[in-house]
């Protein structure tokens, strides 16, 4: 290694030959050919903090496993220890730029990993940058490793820290649907399948239906990361554990266990576990049944909000901004539009991991990098997607309770609320006798000598419209009188 006080470079060496590399830099060799050979997504890995975290803790934990089994010196294993333990704690995250989408199954994310600790632990040691006679990026810092066990085993980690930060997001979404719920609990309006009237409800039953299948997705996902917990330390390269000693995976999973707080566990097959990804699948496809889900959710919140003069118009979304340069005074519901666009975006990644997982060929998957850019860029989409539809739609929704009510009040639907009472027939002739001269269902049914006011009164309560107020008696089904027809009938017989 030599250092050129004037340019401020330092010249590294691989067994392609040597480059200039910026003294300052924490990365080396390894990573300068890497971001010249990859420069597709232009997103270094650093995007994903978690990822950078979790491969430290893997260098880490290695570190202290290799100095427990005796082939690590204390003193070189401390300096990585240290080195790691400062990139865990938000340290020199900028160092990590290699290209998150890249060939080579994770060996540049690897190496980036490598050669900044190791030049951090130089640098604590008190020597310059690439001095790697005293302390090497793969003689030590990758002591009983290798890319096809750290890769896989650091994405898995990364993706189960990334998630508590996705889960705390999507239970504070399922909490703002459920203080909505109660806000909304009395306020009746029509309910619809099929994008036709149907029988009424409360528009607190709709918005708590909304956070019972938030809080599903909750459980889905939380029971599908238990998927990520199973690694390969100790496979090396396709899973014999070549060159490394056989008490190492029994200790790194114990040092990983404990700086990761994670139920981490050993994979049962190191051969089977170090080409198979189905993990990875399995958790990506929990992920945009979640998205899916919530994009049908905010289907909905545009559908309820649609107007507001000539569409629903049941709701009101917060106006966040102007909806059209040319015509004045529109409001478009952009933050459901948004997080309708990140579940597409979701849904994609999923096929690419999918794809990816499938690609896979005889002891390894070469496509490692481009599943973990895959579900790491879906959660953090899904976390903000979620983060503004609380903040800037939900919490701020109000209730058209007039028209709301003015609507349920001329539905034909809640003749359903009386088939108990007046029977199927009476109820469906009705229901056409409303339709053609828009009259009032329940004044119809009095009417027609069916049921008392009292009664009707009592069955078309907003409780017993939306099922809040069960039926507790049973009434015999009454009899129409001869002359309850419909309107036209009579037109025609006059």
């Amino acid at each position: 290694m030599a250092q050129d006080a004037t340019t401020r470079t330092r010249t590294e060496t691989d067994s392609l030959g040597s480059l200039e590399i910026p003294a300052d830099a924490y990365w080396g060799i390894h990573t300068a050919r890497a971001m010249e050979n990859f420069p597709i997504s232009k997103r270094p890995i650093s995007v994903y903090k978690d990822l950078v975290i979790a491969l430290a803790m893997v260098k880490q934990a290695s570190a202290r496993a290799n100095r427990e089994i005796g082939v690590l010196n204390a003193e070189r294993a401390d300096l990585i220890d240290r080195a790691a333990q400062r990139v865990i704690d938000g340290d020199f995250h900028d160092q990590f730029v290699v290209g998150v989408v890249q060939g080579g199954a994770g060996t540049s994310t690897n190496m980036n990993a490598n050669e900044v600790i190791t030049n951090i632990a130089l640098e604590i040691a008190g020597r310059d940058k690439g001095d790697y006679g005293f302390l090497s990026p793969i003689d030590h810092t990758n002591r009983s490793q290798s890319t096809n066990d750290v890769y896989p085993t650091a994405v898995k980690i990364g993706l189960s820290l990334d998630l508590r930060s996705l889960l705390e997001e999507l239970d504070l979404l399922r909490r703002s649907f459920l203080d909505k719920a109660t806000e909304f609990h009395d306020i009746l309006k029509v309910g619809r399948t099929q994008l036709q009237d149907a029988v009424p409800m409360t528009l607190g039953q709709e918005f708590h239906g909304f956070a019972t299948t938030l809080g599903e997705d909750h459980k889905r996902l939380t029971e599908n990361a238990y998927l990520l917990f199973e690694i390969n330390m100790g496979a090396t390269a396709i899973g014999t554990g070549i060159t490394t000693h056989p008490g190492y995976s029994p200790a790194v999973l114990r040092h990983l266990r404990e700086i990761t707080g994670l139920d981490l566990e050993l994979a049962t097959d190191l051969v089977e576990s170090t080409s198979d990804t189905g993990s990875f699948m399995s958790f990506s496809s929990s992920l945009k049944r979640n998205a899916i889900k919530l994009s049908k959710i905010c289907n909905d919140l545009r559908l309820l909000s649609s107007g507001p003069q000539a569409g629903l118009g049941e709701i009101n979304l917060p106006p966040r901004q102007a909806g059209s340069s040319i015509m004045p005074g529109k409001v478009n519901p952009v933050i459901p539009e948004v997080v309708n666009q990140v579940a597409y975006a979701v849904a994609g990644a999923d096929t690419t991991v999918t794809m990816a997982v499938e690609s896979g060929q005889l002891q390894l998957n070469a496509f490692e990098p481009i599943i973990a850019h895959s579900i790491f860029q879906s959660i953090t989409w899904m976390r903000r997607g979620m983060h503004t539809l609380r903040v800037n739609c939900i919490d701020g929704i109000t209730a058209n309770t007039e028209r709301l009510g003015a609507m349920v009040g001329a539905s034909v639907g809640v003749v359903t609320a009386l088939t108990p009472f007046i029977g199927y027939a009476a109820s469906a002739a009705l229901a056409k006798t409303a339709l053609l001269t828009g009259r009032n269902i329940a004044d119809l049914v009095v009417e027609a000598g069916l049921m008392t006011r009292e009664e009707v009164a009592k069955q078309l309560s907003p409780a017993r419209l939306s099922g809040l107020e069960a039926i507790t008696t049973a009434i015999p089904i009454a009899q129409p009188a001869e002359n309850v027809v419909a309107p036209a009938d009579r037109r025609r017989d006059d």
